[in-house]
């Protein structure tokens, strides 16, 4: 049987399907739901329900006016095997068809054969299916309203996080995407240990994996537990070859505190460049802050623009759509791809080095420029994961070719391009032209009270350090400027 037309549905499943008020008059229960909400009303009645009833004893003993009937499709775990198969996820659905056939979403035309599949075996699709349930199971137990959202999640209620970690397979995978997946996995389950001071078990999920930001969790739990010497030894190996500037970063913080609990001297920390710093004293408006700063900088030949991380990434994603977007084997296998399969891996650029390479090499012949006006043009709407295409305008296209020099497009392209998953974000807030000399300034804006993340300091000591001219702007709440 494919239909059902008498399925047992539970009670979330059935405050989805009714109003509040059609609900109130099926438990009785209408002079009492005045000024409670939906989910109040839900909440009241779920200890009193925890069964799956059908329809026909939902409505006892207040029937409705009118017969109804429910139909639940029983082949869904097919189908979303099916669904997988096709989109290799199983965040997209059946939709992009529709919404490509409407226009509204368009995705670039790459060419793969007939043999590109995102799953080669009966056997990696159940992997990527387990370790589906195995998430689902872990957010019944972090998000539990979440977690009702999702059927998979609702019937993994009752786990533990100790069952979730037993469940998730001891040995790593061949297929590098299915092994990322699992590592992931594992670094979420060892922050929910961690989280409940679980240190040892925290530990047992985190060397079970080689997922980016688990040694620098090792090595916090190592302290955390006041194991100090494993915590340093395992520090002072990850300082000599970082995995990327984020763990170089945090490692920079934790080796002085580490050294000192080991009873060792202190190491002089580095002189690093530093941003310029601007102070604006600025009155309370409803406006956001970062909008407030542009309004007040902006002025005559000097616009000033809110990007945040829209232009750089854009400007990359125009120069370097088609290495983005290369038939590379394994990063294309069905037409509603935003990006390749395999951006946020390891290998992405190595996969494509000649055809990056090429790439820049316009930045130093000048004929980027070209590029990025044709791309502009032709590729307008087409999905990407790196243009913002409901931020770039063509003034502000003009602009950021007229006054950012070559060089510095290469610097801020190469970083990107460096670690594609953690400096896609970062960047900062605004971008001010003084086209008549050929200049900008990057301006991170901070309001009261608010400080600068750690991804956003990565970028500005960047920039400080390669000549790039940023600033960081404090605003205070005052009477003027």
């Amino acid at each position: 049987m494919w239909i059902s037309d008498r399925p047992a549905i539970s009670l979330d499943e059935l405050f989805k399907l009714f109003t509040k008020a059609e609900l109130a008059d099926r438990f009785g229960l209408r002079p009492q739901t005045q000024g409670q909400s939906k989910q109040e009303l839900l909440n009241s009645l779920r200890a009193r329900f925890p069964a799956a009833l059908t329809l026909a004893q939902w409505q006892q003993p207040h029937p409705p006016q009118t017969l109804e009937c429910i139909y639940k499709v029983d082949i869904s775990a097919m189908c979303d095997r099916f669904r997988l198969m096709f989109f290799g996820n199983l965040a997209q659905d059946w939709n992009e068809f529709v919404l490509a056939d409407l226009g509204l979403y368009r995705y670039e035309k790459v060419g793969f054969p007939e043999s590109a599949r995102a799953f080669h075996t009966r056997r990696e699709v159940d992997d990527y299916l387990h370790l589906h349930e195995c998430r689902e199971g872990l957010l019944a137990i972090t998000d539990p309203a979440a977690a009702r959202q999702s059927e998979e999640a609702a019937c993994a209620q009752g786990l533990t996080l100790d069952d979730i970690l037993a469940a998730v397979p001891a040995e790593p995978y061949a297929n590098e995407w299915l092994e990322s997946r699992r590592g992931k996995l594992l670094l979420r389950i060892g922050l929910q240990y961690e989280r409940r001071g679980a240190w040892e078990r925290a530990l047992d999920s985190y060397v079970r994996c080689a997922y980016p930001g688990v040694r620098a969790r090792r090595i916090r739990v190592l302290e955390r537990s006041a194991q100090f010497e494993a915590a340093r030894m395992l520090a002072e190996q990850a300082v000599l070859d970082p995995e990327s500037e984020e763990e170089r970063q945090t490692l920079a913080r934790m080796m002085p505190r580490l050294r000192r609990r080991c009873g060792l001297p202190r190491i002089p920390a580095q002189a690093a460049g530093a941003p310029l710093r601007l102070d604006l004293a600025l009155p309370a408006t409803p406006l956001r802050v970062e909008e407030q700063v542009r309004s007040h900088l902006c002025r005559h030949g000097a616009p000033a623009f809110y990007v945040e991380n829209a232009l750089v990434n854009s400007l990359f994603g125009l120069l370097c759509w088609d290495a983005v977007f290369a038939a590379v084997p394994g990063a294309f296998f069905h037409p509603f791809q935003q990006g390749p399969a395999d951006l946020l891996q390891g290998g992405f650029h190595d996969r494509r080095r000649a055809l990056f390479d090429a790439c820049f090499a316009q930045l130093r012949s000048g004929r980027y420029q070209d590029t990025i006006r044709r791309n502009f043009a032709a590729k307008a709407g087409i999905q990407s994961p790196f243009v913002y295409w409901g931020a770039l305008t063509a003034e502000l296209l003009e602009l950021a070719l007229l006054c950012m020099s070559a060089e510095q497009l290469a610097l801020l392209f190469h970083r990107l391009l460096q670690d594609v998953r953690g400096n896609r974000s970062g960047l900062p807030d605004l971008i001010q032209f003084w086209p008549a000399d050929r200049r900008y300034r990057l301006i991170e804006v901070k309001g009261p009270g608010d400080r600068l993340q750690y991804n956003q300091l990565r970028w500005l000591d960047y920039c400080a350090g390669h000549g790039i001219p940023v600033s960081v702007c404090y605003v205070n709440r005052g009477a003027g400027s």
